[in-house]
């Protein structure tokens, strides 16, 4: 059995869009063993085929030679090959130190002695899930899309500790870590919690991180008692477990959106800045607004932080009714495709 190294993205999407291309290495009988930094790490948790997660502990951002040195004498022996998914310079350090035979990987930032198996830079923002599948050397099937799984357990565990039930709840996501660019407004979110909470009697529970924990409060506190703020008080596994118990969700593109769809959860997905053709929600059970066409929107996708011009129409004229109507009609959907 060859013994497999995946050195993981640093991004929660990005990890999650990985998925396909772990399922495939898997599936032709490589044992894997993913290395990621540690807000990453727990979404390879819920990958079945994985079969070891480690956590790398390095500083974001920074080389850290000495360390990963280190770490490269003790991986020594252990890998058969590498998977290198970021394109950096020193995330294909680790495998070249640690004699790792087989390294792939794309060429990205000149690193044209560190793998030995390099595939050409990708021009554009391709498909996420189709520029890692590449990395394992063979044809991407069509319709292959990540999926996430936890076992009824932690779930239980992560609903019972926030006090929900399962399905007895939403999940709004309103932060993204690129930017405002990509944040629907905190009033839509607002004005969306509690007509959702008037309609259904149930709970909206805002998740992100301890940065994004403000504009949870915010919200919350404009929406009456529509929600609970949990961001940066869930750990990310329990952030997880609770998005894949949740009626439905609403977020930005963001890590969480695609968590969300891997675990097939109903959910409205709210694109301004971004891309759907890039980093889409890969779930038949999502609806993506996105207004480009909708609003002649010439400068979409800007894939800026900010917005050039000041006014983000993209995303401040997606009405939260609109978005309402779209969540539920996917709850309804996922409903009547389980009935069947």
């Amino acid at each position: 059995m060859t013994r497999s190294l995946v050195i993981a993205p640093q991004w929660i999407g990005d990890a999650v869009m990985s998925e396909p291309l772990l399922a495939r290495l898997a599936a032709r009988g490589e044992a894997l063993a993913v290395a990621a930094l540690p807000w990453v790490a727990p979404v390879y948790q819920a990958m079945p085929q994985v079969g070891e997660v480690i956590e790398l502990p390095f500083a974001h951002g920074r080389l850290d030679l000495a360390a990963r040195r280190r770490l490269a004498r003790e991986w020594r022996g252990r890998f058969d090959a590498a998977y290198v998914l970021p394109n950096s310079f020193k995330s294909a350090l680790l495998p070249f130190l640690a004699h790792v035979p087989l390294r792939v990987g794309y060429l990205g930032e000149s690193r044209y002695v560190l793998l030995n198996r390099r595939l050409a830079n990708v021009a554009g923002r391709p498909p996420m899930v189709d520029f890692y599948s590449a990395l394992a050397g063979e044809p991407v099937p069509q319709g292959q899309r990540p999926q996430l799984h936890f076992d009824p357990a932690r779930i239980a565990a992560a609903t019972e500790r926030a006090g929900v039930a399962a399905g007895g709840y939403w999940v709004f996501a309103p932060g993204a870590e690129y930017g405002p660019a990509k944040c629907w407004p905190a009033a839509h979110y607002a004005a969306l919690a509690r007509s959702l909470h008037e309609e259904s009697g149930l709970p909206v529970l805002l998740l992100g991180s301890g940065k994004e924990a403000t504009l949870c409060r915010a919200i919350a506190q404009d929406a009456g008692s529509a929600c609970e703020v949990l961001a940066g008080q869930t750990s990310l596994i329990d952030a997880m477990a609770l998005i894949a118990a949740a009626r439905g969700m609403v977020s930005n593109d963001s890590g969480l959106m695609h968590v969300a769809a891997a675990f097939d959860v109903p959910q409205a997905a709210l694109f301004g800045s971004t891309s759907p053709e890039h980093t889409p929600p890969l779930n038949p059970n999502a609806r993506v607004l996105w207004l480009k066409e909708e609003l002649q929107l010439d400068c979409a996708p800007c894939f800026d932080r900010v917005c050039r011009f000041g006014h983000t129409r993209c995303l401040t004229e997606i009405a939260p009714p609109r978005v309402q109507t779209q969540l539920l009609q996917a709850v309804a959907a996922a409903a009547a495709t389980v009935k069947r």
